[in-house]
């Protein structure tokens, strides 16, 4: 079962794994990422983030998917990171069982488009054109999507933050 499906660019850093890990009692996380899956070191860095006894795997978007929505991950209980909405919308449309999309930290690390600036939204959330449309496009799935950086500061829903027009 998802416990908890986050947008953060930074994917397994401190707030992940000491806080949301223990916040949620999740058992396994998913890094859903095609970069990352791809990179040994990337891999490796992410690894040493995770808590120790928390099983970490990292995976292509479609293998997240098809891992997520095979029958014997429901027992499990998992934290799934991308680092994109773009992401997210591919693994909302795909996934059966999100509870709802938090979105922590996005767009201050992010690399930059040429002639695209980002605006910011929040202390920690920054977008483009492009990624306001997608996380208009992300919001109209269905699903609560909030801004929440940490457990212990309130959850705000996007559409305050990014209305919907």
């Amino acid at each position: 079962m998802i416990k908890l499906f986050r947008i953060d660019e930074r994917l397994i850093h401190g707030q992940i794994a000491i806080k949301w890990s223990r916040h949620t009692g999740v058992d396994s996380i998913v890094v859903a990422n095609d970069h990352a899956a791809e990179n040994v070191m990337i891999q490796k860095s992410l690894k040493m983030a995770a808590p120790p006894g928390i099983k970490t795997v990292i995976k292509t978007l479609d293998a997240a998917i098809a891992t997520l929505n095979d029958p014997r991950c429901e027992p499990l209980k998992v934290l799934v990171l991308v680092n994109s909405p773009a992401d997210a919308l591919k693994m909302v449309r795909a996934v059966k069982g999100i509870p709802f999309v938090n979105i922590g930290n996005y767009g201050r690390v992010a690399p930059k488009k040429p002639g695209r600036e980002r605006n910011r939204f929040d202390n920690n959330l920054y977008c483009d054109e492009d990624e306001v449309a997608q996380f208009k496009e992300l919001m109209g799935c269905g699903l609560d999507c909030i801004y929440q950086t940490t457990p212990e500061e309130p959850a705000i829903a996007l559409k305050k933050l990014i209305p919907l027009d």
